[in-house]
């Protein structure tokens, strides 16, 4: 059982424009840098994220994206659902046809599993993540290496 990279490529596209929020519309190009997604993968993904209302679009000069609601009210789990994502830890896809075309003996168990992910991701928010000293500091780490020229005007500064 595992998060397919669409889901986690929506969740860390997302997370960052949650963290970057307050500098206005985020360019996916921006995004792409400093997470190391294909800039047209993540068109695909916002595409997916702004039809389910998670994003908005800003059209021109310094356009870019931006969260559609506040980060208190998107959840991990929206946006796995947006990208047509399941966390699902049946071998069968949830379909119940996994020994030789019925259902295993244990197929309850791992459905049962699935469910509770699902509650759990539904549990978190973007601002939750934000919260978090650990992602603030990663944040931060990325934010100075795709910056030089601020990392230079920071430590000259000092």
């Amino acid at each position: 059982m595992r998060l397919t990279t669409k889901g986690r490529y929506a969740v860390t596209a997302m997370l960052d424009l949650a963290l970057h929020a307050d500098r206005g519309p985020i360019s996916l190009a921006d995004i792409s840098k400093r997470q190391g997604i294909s800039l047209s993968y993540l068109e695909q993904l916002f595409s997916r994220l702004r039809h389910s209302g998670l994003v908005s679009s800003v059209r021109g000069p310094g356009g870019g994206y931006r969260l559609a609601r506040s980060g208190e009210e998107i959840f991990v789990a929206q946006i796995v659902d947006a990208v047509n994502e399941s966390v699902d830890a049946t071998s069968c896809g949830g379909n119940a046809d996994c020994a030789g075309g019925e259902q295993c003996l244990t197929h309850y168990l791992w459905s049962d599993l699935s469910e509770q992910i699902h509650n759990f991701l539904s549990g978190i928010s973007l601002a939750n993540l934000v919260a978090r000293a650990e992602v603030q500091e990663v944040a931060r780490r990325q934010d100075m290496r795709d910056a030089p020229e601020e990392r230079v005007a920071v430590i000259g500064g000092l």
